[in-house]
């Protein structure tokens, strides 16, 4: 199992803390990180890109001369595509680019992520982001303490309301709970600090399900067994 060091935000080491190693020790998928990425990345598009066809332009819907007899090409309408402020003609109109991805399939890519943060030693625990006042000094100088001065991702409850508020300033920092976590923050931030009760809920969250029971006890329930059917007598004829 990973183990990982316990530090406060002044860097003082407390002591340690073993990692699941289903969520925190999954080996390293690249296909399947790939697929999350397209995937949160496709869900995120606005698809607004819209262009005007012949029937959204302006002018006029008269026959500009008639189809026989002026030596000139037949013409239908102002508004066709082979005249100059026309209508589009395939062009891009606002559609919906979100697709589904399979439940385990996310949270595989989710587990591959942040075990590859473990082995790579850019992953950090802390015991308690507590501010005693929501400064965005005082939050600054505590990154300062840990040495995470690139892209940071702290995933804490965001009902530390003095977290969120000192770092919705920081640029560089971003704060989101452990439902909240994605997989295109994980690979867009270069390090990444989890609270400890942030990672025990990530354990439970992303803890492999043995069996179809729960990822804390790995307990199956059976399913009760379905009653066999049985065939009607056939009447007799009279």
């Amino acid at each position: 199992m990973p183990t990982v060091k316990v530090r406060n935000i002044k860097n003082e080491e407390l002591g340690e803390l073993e990692l699941s190693d289903a969520v925190f020790g999954a080996p390293l998928n690249e296909g399947l990180i790939h697929a999350a990425v397209r995937n949160y990345m496709a869900n995120a598009r606005q698809g607004t890109s819209a262009t005007k066809t012949r029937g959204d332009v302006s002018g006029a819907g008269r026959k500009l001369w008639k189809q026989k007899g002026t030596g000139r090409a037949r013409i239908a309408s102002l508004r066709s595509p082979l005249w100059k402020g026309g209508g589009n003609v395939h062009g891009p109109q606002p559609r919906d680019w979100s697709y589904n991805m399979p439940k385990k399939m996310r949270q595989g890519a989710l587990r591959s992520a942040l075990s590859e943060r473990v082995r790579e030693g850019n992953l950090s625990v802390i015991d308690e982001w507590g501010l005693e006042t929501p400064k965005t000094k005082t939050f600054a100088e505590s990154l300062g303490h840990l040495g995470l001065g690139g892209k940071t991702l702290i995933v804490d409850s965001l009902d530390n309301e003095n977290l969120m508020l000192s770092a919705r300033n920081v640029r560089t920092a971003k704060v989101v709970n452990s439902f909240g976590l994605n997989i295109y923050d994980l690979l867009y931030h270069d390090h990444l600090v989890l609270s400890r009760a942030a990672a025990q809920e990530l354990e439970q969250l992303l803890g492999a399900r043995q069996d179809g029971g729960s990822p804390e006890t790995g307990e199956s329930e059976e399913a009760p067994a379905k009653p066999k059917r049985t065939r009607k007598p056939k009447q007799e004829a009279a």
